[in-house]
């Protein structure tokens, strides 16, 4: 179960320097969480000021990421 990044995203990068793991990049219109790097401690989401970032099920994880654009993407 990953933590995704939702349109709620401001870029204001409190949950970038709270990443412990830097499993986190700005993207273009948003965050984004590498999930092979992120080790799930929830520290984003409790630094996130907007509520953009959310724990969801593979699924959801899979259809989120499906939807960011090549500017929002971990690279």
């Amino acid at each position: 179960m990953p933590y995704v990044v939702t349109d709620e995203c401001i870029l204001c990068g409190a949950c970038v320097v709270g990443c412990e793991s830097d499993a986190i990049t700005e993207g273009e219109t948003r965050a984004y969480i590498n999930p092979e790097i992120c080790v799930e401690c929830g520290t984003c989401e409790r630094n996130c000021v907007s509520e953009a970032i959310i724990y969801v099920d593979e699924e959801e994880a899979e259809r989120i990421w499906a939807e960011l654009g090549p500017g929002d993407r971990f690279s």
